[in-house]
């Protein structure tokens, strides 16, 4: 059993056009509205994938029924924390003329103190009996930042870390199975750039000394990065034919992984997997909601190498 846990749900508009001008009046061609956010895409990526998964979401205001409604009749068990202040809009303007991809991001409204305690005990409750947790997303404002070490301490759980800064690092001493940054988060969380390879690894490795057990870095298109305090990997990123939204594929990643040590996979088939659900999450407009057999076949085509790195050759 998997629990997924978050604070940044969403209800997203995505807005497909024809052509997008800014500046301009523009009409979409398709709007769909679906339950997003991180934490909810990782709940989604799972039950897609055939994961048994919890997931513990605070929601209110007027999206609430739609995003219940949905997740409801996708079959997710999720604890819903009530939360006072309305659950966020975000939208994704999607130009199928240029390909690109742009987000407009609502943040995700403060939790209460009693919330956040309410929260604290239903993620307790929920994994009694899971073996592995995803935490996702950043802390709104008024979580503590050591918010997901609380959630934490004193379990047994393989926790898979999708965050950055002080809320990631809060969590190193605990001994994470994984910490998934991307390159930008990483180099904000450590306050130093991160231009080449060599000092990425340097990078990576400083969280395996304080006590990441893996930490995968990704970069858009470019290869993954995998490190633990013995090893290091790289992944090359699959080709993918068409690009519908990349929206999600971080959360989809780190789905994959959660999923793919359940199964018992070793953690570069893991990542494997990750990578291999991220790439089918771009096939697809709305975030998350993966063909579990595209994934799994991909997966088997995507192996990690040990780079020049190891023996100290990146440059």
């Amino acid at each position: 059993m998997i629990v997924a846990a978050g604070l940044t749900p969403a209800w997203q508009q995505i807005l497909c056009f024809d052509q997008l001008t800014l500046g301009e009046v523009n009409r979409a061609a398709q709007a769909y509205w679906c339950a997003s956010g991180k934490v909810l895409n990782v709940a989604v990526a799972l039950k897609h994938l055939g994961a048994e998964c919890r997931t513990v979401c605070p929601l209110g205001g007027p999206a609430r029924p739609a995003i219940e409604q949905e997740l409801a009749a996708l079959g997710l068990d999720v604890t819903w924390i009530d939360s006072q202040r309305p659950t966020r809009v975000c939208t994704t303007l999607i130009d199928r003329t240029s390909g690109v991809v742009s987000e407009l991001v609502e943040n995700s409204p403060p939790l209460e103190p009693g919330e956040l305690a309410t929260y604290i005990d239903a993620f307790r409750e929920a994994a009694r009996g899971s073996e592995i947790a995803v935490l996702s997303g950043s802390l709104p404002a008024l979580a503590p930042p050591d918010f997901y070490r609380q959630l934490l301490s004193g379990s047994k759980l393989a926790a898979v870390i999708d965050a950055r800064g002080p809320e990631l690092l809060a969590t190193l001493e605990l001994r994470p199975m994984v910490v998934k940054p991307n390159r930008e988060e990483l180099a904000r969380t450590l306050g130093r750039s991160l231009d080449t390879d060599a000092d990425l690894v340097e990078g990576m490795r400083q969280l395996n000394q304080a006590g990441a057990v893996w930490v995968v870095v990704t970069a858009g298109k470019r290869p993954v990065w995998m490190s633990s305090s013995e090893k290091v990997l790289r992944f090359e990123t699959p080709t993918v034919a068409k690009v519908e939204n990349p929206i999600g594929c971080g959360d989809c990643l780190a789905a994959g992984i959660a999923y793919g040590l359940a199964l018992g996979n070793s953690p570069q088939d893991a990542v494997s997997l990750g990578m291999a659900a991220a790439a089918e999450n771009l096939a697809h407009v709305l975030p998350a909601r993966l063909q579990r057999d595209v994934v799994f076949k991909l997966a088997a085509s995507i192996e990690g190498t040990s780079p020049a790195a190891a023996a100290g050759g990146l440059s």
